[in-house]
């Protein structure tokens, strides 16, 4: 059984939180949709709620994220507590490991190593001590350890930076610029005269070299591309709502009335 004290009266604790997943968990007393839950179950749930704490820092919404990071908390929870029932490790583990890894990849924090660096300088030396990391997992490929569930733009991202840590990468900027003019031709061309299947790789080609020019420039694309369709959603919501206006809906207008209600909408700054 669980402790009904500290679930009603144990505040802002992690163990008040800990104790309720368990009792939640419990095969006999618990909940019967949390009983049924397992690790391939909750992870689209542990996705979801990193991107609503992304969405709510994006919308500086800071009530909402205080919810979102304790929703995002609650998922490493409940994956640990699933983790503890099989035998695999304790939350304890996971704050241990943590707190461990964190003391490694700051020795200029916590250890002997001089503090006065740039930030550039220290992203290089964390990403040397995780290259140690790797090898001492036996992961020694360079692209062992990107995670294949990361969405595929970011995912994309990540390898071409682990790739261009050897090397492999343009120098330039407009020899990306030239691979993107190459991929798109390809695309059309694709397009003209060749299957489905021969359309998506090459639309896949030319997304990832979009990728790369983002990474180049320094732009994070994921962000860039929520920023987009963000903007996408206001200005649209300009059309139905001007069309609204007039009594009617968005499917009883036309292409060139919606263009100038866009535009309309840009030069209102939406």
């Amino acid at each position: 059984m669980y402790d009904r004290d500290l679930i009603e009266n144990g505040g802002g604790s992690m163990a008040r939180l800990l104790e309720i997943m368990r009792a939640l968990r419990d095969p006999e007393a618990g909940c019967p949709w949390d009983i049924e839950q397992d690790f391939d179950s909750i992870a689209p749930y542990t996705i979801e709620e990193a991107y609503e704490v992304a969405d709510a820092i994006s919308r500086r919404s800071w009530g909402e994220l205080r919810g979102e990071l304790g929703d995002l908390v609650l998922q490493s929870v409940y994956h640990a507590q699933m983790a503890e029932e099989a035998g695999y490790f304790t939350f304890d583990d996971v704050l241990r490991h943590i707190s461990d890894k964190m003391v490694a990849r700051h020795p200029h924090v916590f250890g002997a190593e001089n503090r006065d660096k740039s930030a550039d300088q220290q992203v290089e030396d964390w990403e040397k001590i995780k290259a140690r990391e790797r090898a001492a997992r036996a992961k020694t490929g360079v692209l062992a350890d990107v995670a294949l569930g990361l969405p595929a733009l970011m995912r994309a991202e990540k390898l071409q930076k682990r790739a261009a840590r050897v090397g492999f990468d343009w120098p330039q900027i407009d020899q990306v610029i030239d691979k993107i003019a190459e991929e798109s031709a390809e695309l059309a061309e694709a397009r003209a005269t060749l299957p489905q299947e021969k359309i998506a790789e090459e639309m896949g080609d030319l997304l990832f070299v979009m990728a790369n020019l983002a990474r180049h420039l320094k732009v994070d694309p994921e962000t860039a591309l929520r920023k987009a369709n963000e903007k996408f959603t206001r200005r649209f919501n300009y059309i139905e709502n001007q069309l609204r206006a007039d009594g009617r809906s968005a499917d009883q207008s036309n292409l060139e009335e919606m263009e100038a209600l866009w535009q309309e909408a840009k030069t209102k700054g939406l």
